[in-house]
């Protein structure tokens, strides 16, 4: 399982989910502030990733709204759980 931040419903969240070569299955979300994290890694890996992942969450299912550039599951962007 991998993680990664992401705005969900206009929130900050950190979204857990499968990564396949054909689709990004997620399994759930958590919303967190901000603050939270205070060092420039963090920092800069939140602004990174919040320019790229964006969705909805609504009945159950996870809806994409926008995204930016490179590929959507780009291993640059994209944390292991270990």
């Amino acid at each position: 399982m991998s993680w990664c931040f992401a705005v969900v419903n206009n929130k900050l969240a950190e979204i857990f989910f499968d990564d396949t070569k054909r689709k990004l299955n997620i399994r759930g979300h958590c919303y967190v502030k901000e603050e939270e994290y205070t060092s420039k890694k963090e920092k800069k890996w939140i602004e990174e990733d919040v320019a790229r992942f964006r969705f909805v969450y609504r009945d159950k299912k996870y809806k994409r709204v926008g995204f930016v550039g490179g590929k959507a599951t780009g291993k640059d962007h994209i944390y292991e759980q270990k």
